[in-house]
């Protein structure tokens, strides 16, 4: 450790942790996977959002990785989708898929990133917390993605009520979001 970083550790306390080429390297990994879990699609009609596995791999990527690093893979892959590249549902990309009706639904997923991390700060709580910290984050992705969707129809000259929102983006997807919940769950545990 340079002189620099050793009196800053020794100021507050603590070392500061940075990115090793294996973080790194995790981070990369997990975000094409969650890239590949928003090809996995079952479209249905408009208004209502397809169904995805891209919250499968946003649970993913926050157990393996924990609060940095998974969100950090989070917005790697919203970036990356905002750029263009086909990284969201049916092999989307762009700013208006972001700019559209669910798009606030997939910027939801880094608000979970950092719920997450905020929770679980220096790893703590167990298993718990960290399924506490997700269901959290859903709810709140949920919340800001209803949201949205309120307001993209409300700005083009539709009405749609919250109540309608909730019905047509949240309910349908509350079971499947757990099950995914719980999936992600086993898969982490076993490869942690």
């Amino acid at each position: 450790m340079s002189k620099s970083k050793r009196k800053i550790a020794s100021y507050t306390g603590r070392r500061s942790r940075g990115f090793s080429v294996r973080d790194l390297t995790r981070v990369a990994l997990m975000t094409a996977i969650l890239a590949v879990c928003g090809w996995i699609t079952i479209p249905l009609p408009e208004p209502m959002v397809p169904f995805t596995l891209q919250t499968f791999g946003v649970f993913l990527c926050l157990l393996i990785l924990g609060g940095r690093d998974g969100t950090l893979a989070i917005a790697a892959y919203l970036l990356l989708g905002a750029v263009g590249a086909p990284v969201f549902s049916s092999f989307r990309g762009g700013l208006g898929v972001l700019l559209g009706s669910t798009g606030g639904y997939l910027t939801g997923f880094l608000a979970m990133g950092l719920l997450y991390w905020a929770l679980t700060v220096q790893g703590q709580g167990g298993a718990k917390r960290k399924l506490l910290a997700c269901v959290l984050g859903l709810l709140l992705c949920y919340a800001f993605g209803t949201a949205w969707f309120v307001a993209v129809y409300l700005q083009g000259g539709k009405a749609v009520s919250v109540l309608s929102a909730l019905l047509l983006c949240v309910v349908p997807y509350l079971l499947p979001d757990l099950l995914k919940l719980t999936l992600a769950a086993v898969i982490a545990k076993r490869v942690g």
